[in-house]
């Protein structure tokens, strides 16, 4: 499976890896380089390896220690003995294309801030890759890993919607996915509100500020905002956001993920009978109150795959800091994760008229 045009070079500090690879888009080859971070030993066989997707505002420090101290944004589940035991799996993070916070000296990415071939920064010339280019890419990853599959491909909200994007492009790759505080379609909301002011707040004389002063909104929503701001300052905190994230690359990403809807990648019937076929776990996982995806969206995705034999497991969980409870409330799900990771994929069900008539 080892594929030359996509390498794997270790970086200077433990666990961390640099993946290079060309990825066509639309045309244009773009010679990627993504920064990753891996826990935990691959085994003989190379089929332990669990793909931890970030955020969109995430970078490849899922866990462990940030720079300032601060642990990675899921380090309450990645290492020995948690949901994402690395006394068991191989847990390997990396960059999307256009990750926000390009200006981190310690984050690996390439995007419109970053230098094209010529020395120039890419600008508008960086192709719009949708989420079919990042699950290519993500292809190169598993082949320079010279691994046969994943164990399971998870995350939340943006990394959400690229686990599901493997499940319904490559399931027998993906045996088992869970997809945290996400929906299978970019809905009315990300669509038809937060892209255009988006777009508005990245207009305004500081774009930057805005735009992350939006997310954070959206994010946390008012009780959340409460919570955390009622005795604090919105825009110091803005500050220090401001200092590593670059605006074109907000940009990029937040229109990327309006490119996410399983229904272009396959009709529904057809996705659940692959996942019938290839005996696909999911587990999805939805905050109640959720300002970016509400939980109805996912809630009746899970009823119509339940109901055509799919092995799906639903949750919804409170949370006061709304969609962000998908990164600081995870004992919510904690055992559910664990539980998806330790069980053997379905064996194969009836076929879809044998569904039916069940």
């Amino acid at each position: 499976m080892r594929d030359s045009q996509w390498t794997w070079t270790p970086g200077d500090s433990p666990g961390a890896f640099e993946l290079r690879g060309a990825l066509p888009v639309r045309g244009v080859s773009v010679p990627l380089r993504l920064g990753g971070r891996a826990w935990g030993t691959l085994n003989a066989a190379r089929d332990n390896a669990v793909l931890v997707c970030h955020h969109y505002t995430g970078t490849m420090r899922a866990a462990g220690p940030n720079p300032d101290g601060t642990p990675g944004w899921w380090d309450t589940l990645i290492g020995p003995g948690r949901a994402l035991d690395t006394d068991r799996y191989h847990v390997v993070c990396v960059n999307t294309p256009g990750n926000v916070q390009a200006r981190d000296a310690g984050v690996l990415t390439t995007g419109p801030a970053t230098p094209h071939p010529d020395g120039q920064p890419w600008g508008e010339r960086f192709p719009a890759w949708t989420m079919a280019d990042l699950h290519a890419a993500q292809c190169g990853l598993l082949r320079a890993l010279n691994a046969p599959h994943w164990h399971a491909v998870v995350g939340p909200s943006f990394g959400g919607m690229q686990a599901l994007q493997w499940a319904a492009r490559t399931p027998a790759l993906a045996p088992r996915v869970a997809a945290v505080a996400t929906s299978p379609v970019a809905g009315p909301v990300l669509r038809g509100v937060f892209g255009p002011l988006l777009r508005a707040a990245a207009g305004s004389r500081d774009g930057l500020h805005e735009t992350l002063r939006l997310i954070t909104f959206f994010g946390l929503g008012a009780d959340g905002l409460d919570l955390l701001f009622r005795d604090g300052d919105v825009d110091t905190y803005l500050r220090t956001r401001t200092a590593t994230a670059d605006l074109s690359h907000v940009l990029d990403i937040g229109r990327a993920v309006q490119t996410h809807d399983l229904r272009e990648v396959a009709p529904l019937d057809d996705l659940c009978r692959r996942w019938r076929e290839h005996g696909t776990r999911l587990l999805s996982v939805n905050v109640r109150g959720d300002q970016f995806f509400p939980a109805a969206e996912m809630r009746d995705f899970a009823a119509q795959t339940r109901a055509a034999g799919v092995a799906h497991t639903h949750l919804e969980f409170d949370s006061p800091r709304g969609h962000l409870g998908a990164l600081t409330d995870t004992a919510a799900f904690a055992d559910a994760l664990r539980d998806l990771l330790g069980t053997a994929p379905m064996p194969p069900a009836l076929d879809a008229a044998e569904v039916r008539h069940a």
